[in-house]
């Protein structure tokens, strides 16, 4: 029996294998994990859904797969298999069908007939990342019309950029020409050795997840930025004094997990920076929920997991989940779902130095905060000269839904939260 990748979940179709976990001629059982597969920012086990003997190995680390694509050959114990394993596989044909149905070509791509069509070995659809997907859904765009420049096809932000400047062509070439519109330029390749010696390092999957994810939310979410700076010293100082305590309960009290905290008011009180633009509809979904992702730096470069219900949470839940959260997404032992959901993210960079940075909004949310590190100022406080611990707060956020006086309300009402800490809210039971 030739067991195949499943599909792992909403929009998740390909991934890159990272780890094989066994080895031809070796007896598996079901359940067992085969390989570690790297989709999106999460690293997923793959189980086998049966019992018996592996016979070949299909895959190798470092391989880019789609869903229905043969993982292992397996020569399987005596037992039938589970019905839901036979209802499973019976899914390809149906997908092979349809992603095989002939496609009506509109006249403008009727001219690209001849150049490329994807055509799938397994019956599914050409490997892209569930944003170029929703990208190409959004714009009408058939990718298996694209083609794509990454390993296994993979289709590209800058494939689906060329696929329309082709298309813009051949329109353009069908009617009198009204401009003289310089057409946009397509990447350049570049031999940067003829200068000097240079190394060259693939770009692992998670980079190239981020580097789309970046591209299309510069690209796409006219962003504003709002600066300011909070008086933390109180708060920092409450942090000192109750920092064993929390210890003791097996929490790590952090400025991250204090803003986290003081994050759900302003929310509460200007709910469009809890809300997201429906482009497809053009509704704006405001959402009763807080969870917010926090960004979190790993070897592997930057993810965001997400703390669900922030607000129904006291500080000590907060900064348990915090610790645990960081830990296992640096570990890469986070889940695809714990990635997913966020309402507003908080990146915070003090740890490392540096006083105001420019985050890029985390599509489809409306708005993400970045804090520098916290610095020791000179600040006037009833006509006297203090020493206070100043934090540089920033406030990006998309222009399309929030006005600047309102970026301005929101940032003034985080700075009064963080300013406004008590003995009460550090209490080990309260909320």
């Amino acid at each position: 029996m030739d067991v195949k990748l499943p599909r792992l979940g909403e929009g998740a179709d390909s991934g890159v294998v990272v780890n094989i976990m066994v080895s031809e001629g070796e007896q598996i059982q079901k359940d067992q994990t085969i390989l570690e597969l790297e989709n999106e920012k999460a690293v997923a086990p793959i189980p086998s859904p049966l019992s018996g003997t592996i016979q070949k190995i299909h895959v190798k680390e470092g391989d880019e797969i789609t869903v229905g694509q043969v993982l292992i050959s397996l020569a399987e114990e005596a037992a039938a298999p589970q019905p839901a394993a036979k209802a499973k596989a019976e899914e390809f044909p149906q997908r092979a069908e349809k992603a095989g149905a002939p496609v009506r070509e509109a006249p403008e791509e009727a001219g690209l007939a001849q150049e490329y069509r994807y055509e799938p070995k397994s019956g599914f659809p050409p490997p892209a990342p569930p944003s170029i997907r929703k990208l190409a859904t959004d714009l009408g765009i058939d990718l298996t019309r694209v083609q794509g420049s990454e390993p296994g096809g993979r289709i590209t932000l800058n494939d689906v950029r060329a696929y329309i400047q082709r298309l813009q062509q051949i329109a353009f070439a069908k009617k009198p020409a009204v401009t003289r519109e310089a057409p946009a330029r397509e990447p350049e390749s570049i031999d940067f050795a003829k200068w000097g010696p240079v190394s060259k390092k693939r770009m692992s999957p998670l980079r190239r997840t981020v580097a789309e994810r970046t591209s299309e939310a510069w690209a796409t979410v006219p962003h504003v930025f709002q600066l300011d700076e909070g008086d933390i010293t109180a708060a920092m100082e409450l942090r000192k004094k109750y920092a064993p305590l929390y210890e003791k309960k097996g929490a790590r009290l952090t400025l991250t997990g204090l803003v986290l905290k003081a994050a759900i008011a302003p929310l509460k009180k200007f709910p469009i920076f809890n809300a997201s633009l429906d482009e497809t509809t053009q509704e704006i979904v405001y959402k009763e929920y807080f969870h917010i992702g926090v960004a979190v730096d790993t070897e592997s470069g930057l993810i965001v997991p997400v703390i669900r219900d922030v607000d129904k949470k006291n500080l000590l839940e907060i900064s348990k989940e915090l610790a645990e959260l960081a830990e296992r997404t640096r570990q890469r032992k986070i889940s695809l779902e714990e990635l997913q959901g966020g309402t507003l993210t908080i990146s915070n960079l003090g740890g490392i130095g540096g006083a105001h940075f420019t985050p890029i909004v985390y599509k489809p949310q409306s708005a993400v905060i970045g804090l520098g590190q916290g610095e020791l100022k000179a600040v006037v406080r009833d006509g006297k000269v203090e020493a206070r611990l100043m934090l540089p707060v920033t406030l990006s956020y998309d222009h399309r839904l929030i006005d600047g006086a309102d970026g301005a309300r929101f940032v003034r009402e985080l700075v009064q939260a963080l300013e406004s800490f008590k003995e009460a809210d550090f209490n080990l039971e309260g909320k």
